[in-house]
């Protein structure tokens, strides 16, 4: 079956400014969809036609075929980084909240140094806070580049710093961009990836 591309768990408009009805109308309505589009061309009546999409881009890791991972992994990698923004300001708590000031000392200084790893990340890709083992770790992929792919990284909050996330809005200041989306993360669904299990939430097929 088709990969399809998911709707937005919020309304365009939800974020006023901080994320325009415009940017979402490009990001999701056509870089999203263009990703979902040729993924399902690339596999359409092949061995993968009817694989899960964490499936897709593991064996396109393993073929050495650049093109099907780069389009498959940013289907992924943008269905889970919707999910990872909420309209309403939101706070860790309970378990998420300890471990983070285990692994960090505090919640200030995690996003601190995620703002760092995001705004000092290269060219395109994406920030991101995972789980390796029982640790909390901030680190950033390049491209299309994505936890799938990486044995024991598990994945609980991403921020795509591709320019065409952020450009209609904050043109080239990568930095007020990632401060503003910092204040709306949505820690009830990174509280749920900490049983490792996060790929499974933005898999498909």
């Amino acid at each position: 079956m088709p990969f399809e591309l998911p709707d937005l768990p919020y309304a365009k408009d939800a974020f006023g400014d901080l994320i325009s009805s415009k940017t979402f109308d490009f990001h999701h309505g056509k870089h999203h969809q263009a990703y979902v589009n040729k993924t399902n061309d690339a596999i359409e009546g092949g061995d993968l036609a009817d694989a899960k999409l964490s499936q897709v881009i593991l064996a396109a890791k393993e073929k050495g075929d650049q093109g099907l991972f780069n389009n498959s992994a940013q289907v992924w990698n943008h269905s889970f980084y919707w999910k990872c923004l909420s309209p309403e300001k939101q706070n860790p708590s309970g378990a998420l909240a300890a471990h983070i000031e285990d692994c960090f000392g505090s919640k200030s200084d995690m996003l601190e140094a995620f703002k760092e790893e995001a705004t000092g990340h290269f060219a395109s890709g994406w920030a991101w806070l995972v789980l390796n083992g029982d640790t909390l770790e901030i680190t950033s992929l390049h491209d299309a580049d994505t936890p799938v792919a990486h044995e024991g990284m598990k994945p609980l909050l991403t921020l795509d710093v591709w320019e065409h996330a952020y450009y209609l809005d904050y043109q080239n200041d990568r930095g007020a961009y990632v401060d503003a989306l910092l204040d709306h993360v949505n820690w009830e669904f990174v509280a749920q990836n900490i049983d490792g299990n996060g790929v499974s939430r933005a898999d498909q097929g």
